[in-house]
């Protein structure tokens, strides 16, 4: 008997603080909409249910059209969201997106999703250039945030990278590096939006 493959729920991760962009990453519009609301449609294609991941006193600010997964604080960094989400529930893999990805698209998330292996940890995109898992683009299996929890617990690092450079994942490269590149700055911003016409 196969064990059971746990269903794919999406999250984008808006909580950030943005402060190096100097405005909400998660609210700037590359695609004709909010970055944020961009990336949740695309989950929609892919993920059973769909999720922002974001701050308490941001709820106020979106539509509720969205699903919203606050973040409890419990862990720093990227972490918070994404082990938010996991408490919440607590039995399904998630497909986590950072909201300063302008350049991703439908087909690279349709093409993760078809490469996920649930047996591993987590199925995480790299660059060829740096081979190195982004933890921002990654499908994280119920396993593999339960890991998390027990690394965040025995060690001060809170670096998410970290913790996957050193699990047994998936890594996956997309057709085309740029697909994850990171718009964190008004020059990051300008660059996306050349490359997007």
């Amino acid at each position: 008997m196969s064990k059971e493959i746990p269903q794919l729920y999406g999250l984008v991760l808006a909580g950030g603080k943005s402060t190096r962009m100097g405005s909400d990453k998660g609210l700037i519009n590359y695609h004709g909409r909010p970055q944020q609301e961009y990336l949740y449609h695309l989950l929609e294609e892919v993920c059973a249910e769909v999720y922002l991941s974001m701050r308490d006193e941001q709820q106020a600010s979106v539509s509720n059209e969205f699903n919203i997964i606050v973040d409890q604080n419990e862990y720093r960094g990227p972490f918070n969201g994404i082990l938010s989400a996991h408490k919440a529930h607590p039995n399904v893999a998630w497909m986590v997106l950072a909201c300063d990805l302008p350049l991703l698209d439908l087909e690279s998330i349709k093409d993760l999703a078809a490469k996920r292996n649930p047996d591993m940890l987590a199925t995480s995109y790299a660059t060829q250039e740096s081979g190195l898992p982004e933890p921002l683009v990654t499908i994280w299996e119920p396993e593999g945030l339960k890991k998390s929890i027990a690394h965040l617990e025995s060690t001060e690092g809170t670096c998410p990278r970290k913790f996957l450079i050193n699990s047994d994942i998936q890594l996956v490269h997309p057709n085309q590096d740029e697909v994850l590149y990171n718009a964190n700055s008004l020059s990051d911003y300008e660059f996306a939006k050349s490359k997007l016409g």
